[in-house]
């Protein structure tokens, strides 16, 4: 059974960093598009961030570029986000994600019903 397993959220002030992880089991990055999606209440889960396993092209949302870096081991099937200069509207509960397809376009459309796997999601709360 595949799982994905975040860590690493927290509180953290604005203008702080915070590294998010996650680590996958029985799974191989090359074959997947793998990113982070993450829900603030009352609102759609949207894309964060993405990068392909097949060759590492990444995808941004608008509001993290700059701020937001992805990247992955795939020989520890580990990847992480490491977000900088957090603001309070980074609050959400962040969801790590895979999907069978080696382009982000998943991510960039906000197609999270089409995602295949889901980790259990990590809270993110930024305070100003």
């Amino acid at each position: 059974e595949v799982q994905l397993v975040e860590s690493g959220g927290g509180l953290v002030q604005a203008g702080g960093s915070l590294r998010l992880s996650c680590a996958a089991s029985r799974f191989t990055f090359d074959d997947y598009a793998i990113g982070w999606f993450r829900q603030a209440p009352w609102k759609e889960r949207e894309g964060v961030a993405c990068i392909s396993g097949s060759d590492g092209s990444t995808y941004y949302a608008d509001s993290v570029k700059g701020r937001f870096t992805i990247s992955s081991d795939n020989a520890k099937r580990t990847m992480y986000l490491q977000m900088n200069n957090l603001k309070p509207e980074d609050t959400a509960v962040y969801y790590c994600a895979a999907v069978g397809i080696t382009t982000c376009a998943y991510y960039s459309g906000n197609y999270y019903y089409g995602m295949d796997y889901w980790g259990q999601g990590t809270q993110v709360t930024v305070s100003s």
